[in-house]
């Protein structure tokens, strides 16, 4: 069976998204691929070929004034490179925020996440769950306790830090790592079965 290579590439302001990161990597490697982590604002050339080399590329960024972070964009921009060439053309795609509101805009973070990757021409890979938390029988226990369909969203409280992530936003992202993994094995193996 054929391993597939997943890449998370994040920006975490303070710490919050990146105990989201680390938990579609806990989900992707339980599923059995081999995760790399990479921080957009300390990206290197060796960085650059880990995510040129990966079978998915999950974007991750908090939500700040509305979009992703000047980091996370700074690193979209220097993407280009990779346009020119196609170098992430067919490649899977992912996304995750984090903001201290429940809604917060995160929707507009994760679409910039899928714009970006469809300019790759990359697939995306939705968070595949329904929404949690929405009847009386609910609780903000519930995996996709806030209701998102395009990614990951996170809410943690603006006075709390990275160890008040919650832990049901926690699960939803290794929820996210597990389906990109998963799907990650599926394309390859319907590559290798079109090959042949």
């Amino acid at each position: 069976m054929t391993t597939p290579v997943v890449s998370i590439a994040y920006h975490s302001g303070y710490g919050h998204t990146a105990v989201i990161a680390a938990a579609v990597r806990e989900g992707a490697a339980a599923a059995g691929a081999t995760v790399h982590l990479i921080k957009v604002d300390e990206i290197d050339d060796a960085q650059w070929e880990l995510l040129d080399g990966s079978d998915a590329i999950v974007f991750g960024s908090p939500t700040y004034m509305g979009t992703a972070s000047g980091a996370f964009h700074r690193f979209a921009e220097d993407t280009s490179r990779r346009w020119f060439t196609d170098a992430w053309k067919d490649k899977l795609a992912a996304g995750f925020s984090n903001s201290g509101s429940k809604s917060g805009d995160k929707l507009h973070t994760l679409q910039f996440f899928a714009t970006l990757a469809a300019q790759h021409g990359m697939h995306w890979v939705n968070l595949g769950l329904k929404p949690g938390w929405n009847s009386t029988e609910g609780s903000e226990h519930d995996l996709n306790r806030l209701g998102f369909f395009s990614g990951a969203a996170a809410q943690t409280n603006s006075d709390e830090g990275p160890e008040g992530v919650h832990k049901a936003d926690i699960a939803t992202a290794e929820h996210l790592g597990r389906r990109v993994a998963e799907t990650a094995r599926t394309f390859i193996a319907g590559r290798a079965a079109v090959a042949a």
